[in-house]
């Protein structure tokens, strides 16, 4: 096992930023948090699912209680990148992580036959639960690699007190391993930034203040969710598109195209 934190949970309340309104909240933010060790990092994901996507359709209803997992590097991935099988539960608003670390060549290989998998990663009681997982779903897979760039801050005073900054968020559903440099579809415009406050107990009033005098208000924002709805409006556009090349046909002196939906 790494010295990483295995076991998370917290309250996390996401935000879209303009350019300006980032521009805007950063003095303010650090009079209260510090930019991580790691400043500016890239952060990469392969979410896994079953053959009709249930688990993105299961979170996009907004369910009480939903569930994912997820294989995330850090950086440029190799053979010797540390890498982390996650578990990620949300119920009632509060977020539940769970993982285990692991080489990324050993995680992937696991989790490529993760509908065969008949033995825990290791010996650790959330490995077993991961397994758990595996077999609850039984046909799970590589659906996509949503990959990004992250800046963390964490509180001054409370340390537990944290806070994201997403930009350059791409995905791909058809070049899945986290080694290959391969680009994908960008989800935010180039000035926009994915803000995360994910706090233990309650946010800061004099934080809430300033959100809202910056106009910057709670959104609901699934990064998986997001590319696999613009995965199916390309899949539709594309059968759109395909349809419309089909020669139109007379009907009562009036010309028609031929539609077909799904």
């Amino acid at each position: 096992m790494s010295g990483y934190k295995e076991v998370f949970k917290r309250t996390e309340i996401k935000y879209l930023l303009n350019g300006e309104q980032y521009r805007e909240l950063m003095p303010y933010l650090n009079t209260i948090a510090r930019v991580d060790e790691y400043g500016l990092s890239r952060i990469n994901n392969i979410y896994y699912d079953t053959p009709d996507h249930r688990l993105v359709k299961t979170s996009m209803e907004k369910p009480v209680y939903k569930e994912k997992l997820r294989l995330r590097t850090y950086g440029k991935t190799g053979e010797d990148t540390n890498s982390f099988i996650e578990i990620k539960k949300k119920f009632n608003g509060i977020v539940y992580k769970r993982r285990i670390a692991g080489k990324y060549p050993d995680t992937y290989r696991y989790l490529q036959g993760a509908g065969e998998c008949k033995e825990p990663f290791d010996d650790s009681q959330i490995a077993k639960e991961i397994l758990a997982f595996l077999t609850l779903y039984g046909d799970l897979g590589p659906a996509m690699r949503i990959c990004y760039d992250r800046i963390a801050m964490a509180g001054i005073r409370d340390k537990e007190f944290r806070v994201t900054f997403d930009s350059n968020i791409i995905w791909n559903d058809t070049d899945v391993d986290l080694r290959s440099e391969k680009g994908g579809r960008k989800l935010l415009k180039d000035d926009q930034r994915l803000m995360e406050i994910k706090v233990s107990n309650a946010m800061p009033m004099e934080l809430a203040g300033k959100l809202s005098e910056l106009r910057i208000f709670p959104v609901s924002f699934s990064k998986y969710g997001a590319g696999y709805t613009d995965m199916m409006n390309r899949a539709y556009d594309k059968k759109e598109k395909r349809t419309a090349d089909f020669s139109p046909v007379r009907a009562g002196g009036i010309m028609k195209g031929v539609v077909a939906y799904a």
